[in-house]
């Protein structure tokens, strides 16, 4: 080879190598399976576990919980608090500092003004946050320090059990996208508590407050912002969510040094809504789904754990699910004010089948609201209604229900008027587990002469009638953390307008039980409050209590095997590594 060929075989490696070297980094994607679609993505106002998921991606928190070892971790902040107890006043603080590398999207430091007014949003009055506003009650104050804006401490003015939890696990907001105006500044925290009636009336809290609330903080790109890995990219109602990852993240460098709270390896996240559970597990063995949890027991059982192919392309666990499923019941509905009757419907209720035939025993059953494996807080005293159609018939007979016309259909006078006992019972559509145990209970219910009309909904309406309590019977569940939790949202008088507390359920003995374990330390004094709520619970029969499921997760095996975990969905996506190709 002459010495002008070498020079020329030389300059075309060169350019082939910089070629390659400029070569744009191949976007790497999660496409996750969503049964339904999520109700917005404010970080406050939400309810659907879609929208808590979604945000966990887009905003951060001062703490963390780790999936693996369960336990709280620094996250925006550089450590656990500081506790300190103040024996004069009973106030409890909480002392924290941010981390230095913490940053908003326009580049500005997140600093504890940004902890004071992120409290000061779940606080005030008017925004549309009812069912998440108890949980901030005993939060009275955020001490500022001026020699050192990263550093604040959360005053709490009463005891509560899970003050530490909420004090390191709100969502931090960020006030020139959400309150451009700078509406709630001169308003302090304490006003929130003591002032509350007297600040909905302010002018300036009302325009907040619908600016706040309005679409846009709900749906739209380039008004939901906050410091997470992701940002929001695209949301098509009913079709998918897509979060994109951020460019020079500023948790990144956290995360090259070890900590894996940090961890955002994956450039896209795509939520991908399919309303049909049999259509998802086409789209799972098409290898269009990287990701699908909530499987159908059946699907799982009769289908993907014995299908090799698929199993040669997806992992596969069953990790708990800290959830219960329940028949929920309108407790001012004129043929439910009657305990017997809930309680004759929930004899008509076999749990046990339902457990058998459609969860294929991949779940466990309950008896109230109390995860059974928080084994000290658990009533283990409680005996289950039985599955039994004569005791139902009786207690039916006993609150005055009997068929009087002869057409096969029991019927009571009520308000002066013959009432057939006829049943909504509503579903969320596409969900073919909820259908078919609402089937099962149909039928039982005929045998006693009840007719229940089993009613699917969408999903937006069918969330939408709970709050408004537009309903007669309806399946729900509800997913609960790995440590305690508190039972005000759902089951307290005071949480039925704008709480969750749909079907009205409480009276002074459950509200007093409620509010003495929410401040209470000792966690054996408040094991024996929640066993006697429990119980009051299951007299009063608000719900039907189900089962606890096993989740049931697919994952691709293009990525490497992915530990999952009690912390729902059961699984942290954005950590996904794809495998190493040869």
């Amino acid at each position: 080879m002459s010495i002008k060929q070498v020079a020329k075989y030389t300059l075309l490696m060169a350019f082939a190598i910089f070629v390659a070297g400029c070569k744009p980094k191949v976007r790497t994607n999660v496409v996750v399976h969503e049964l339904s679609d999520t109700d917005m993505l404010n970080p406050t106002n939400y309810q659907s576990a879609e929208a808590g998921y979604y945000l966990g991606k887009l905003f951060s928190t001062a703490l963390t919980v780790d999936p693996v070892t369960l336990e709280l971790v620094p996250s925006l902040v550089t450590e656990l608090p500081v506790v300190g107890y103040d024996s004069t006043t009973g106030f409890t603080s909480y002392t924290y500092e941010i981390r230095p590398e913490a940053k908003w999207d326009n580049g500005t430091p997140i600093t504890a003004k940004d902890a004071l007014f992120s409290l000061k949003v779940y606080k005030c009055p008017r925004v549309d946050n009812e069912q998440i506003k108890p949980y901030f009650e005993s939060i009275d104050n955020v001490i500022l320090y001026p020699e050192n804006e990263r550093k604040y401490t959360i005053v709490c003015n009463k005891v509560y059990h899970i003050n530490l939890e909420m004090s390191g696990q709100f969502i931090f907001i960020p006030s020139y996208v959400y309150d451009p105006k700078g509406l709630l500044e001169e308003f302090s925290l304490p006003d929130f508590n003591a002032k509350a009636a007297e600040l909905a009336e302010n002018a300036k809290i009302k325009e907040f407050a619908t600016d706040y609330n309005s679409e846009k903080f709900q749906r739209e790109k380039g008004f939901i912002i906050g410091s997470g890995p992701y940002e929001f990219d695209v949301w098509e109602p009913g079709i998918k969510v897509v979060l994109k990852k951020k460019k020079d993240w500023w948790g990144d460098a956290l995360a090259e040094k070890g900590l894996t709270q940090f961890e955002a390896n994956i450039d896209e996240l795509v939520y991908k809504v399919v309303n049909d559970q049999t259509g998802a597990i086409v789209a799972l063995k098409g290898l269009k789904l990287d990701v699908m949890h909530g499987i159908k027991p059946k699907d799982w059982v009769t289908d993907l754990t014995v299908n090799e192919k698929l199993k040669e392309n997806f992992w596969l666990s069953t990790p708990p699910s800290m959830s219960y499923s329940y028949f929920g019941l309108n407790l001012r509905n004129p043929k439910f004010t009657d305990k017997n009757v809930r309680k004759a419907l929930a004899h008509l209720v076999d749990v046990n089948k339902i457990i058998d035939v459609i969860q294929y025993n991949l779940a466990e059953r309950v008896n109230g609201f109390m995860h059974p494996s928080k084994k000290i807080f658990y009533n283990d005293t409680i005996t289950h209604y039985d599955y039994n159609i004569e005791k139902a018939r009786q207690l039916l007979a006993d609150a005055g229900w009997n068929d009087s016309n002869g057409n096969g259909t029991i019927d009571k006078m009520i308000d002066g008027q013959l009432t057939e006992f006829n049943i909504t019972f509503t579903y969320n559509n596409g969900n073919d587990s909820r259908r078919d145990a609402a089937l099962i209970f149909k039928e039982a219910a005929r045998e006693v002469g009840i007719n229940v009309d089993v009613v699917p909904q969408e999903w937006s309406i069918y969330i939408d009638n709970q709050k408004k309590h537009d309903f007669e019977m309806f399946y729900g569940a509800w997913i609960s953390g790995v440590g305690e939790s508190d039972p005000k949202q759902i089951f307290h008088t005071e949480s039925i307008n704008g709480g969750s507390n749909y079907g009205f359920f409480g009276n002074a003995e459950s509200d007093a039980l409620i509010d003495a374990l929410r401040g209470e330390l000792d966690i054996n004094k408040r094991a024996v409050y929640y066993k006697q709520l429990q119980a009051i619970i299951h007299d009063e029969v608000p719900y039907i209590f189900l089962f606890a499921p096993l989740e049931r997760i697919a994952i691709s095996k293009k990525f490497e095997e992915v530990k999952t975990t009690p912390l729902r969905p059961g699984y942290q996506e954005e950590t996904f590594r794809f495998k190493q190709v040869d």
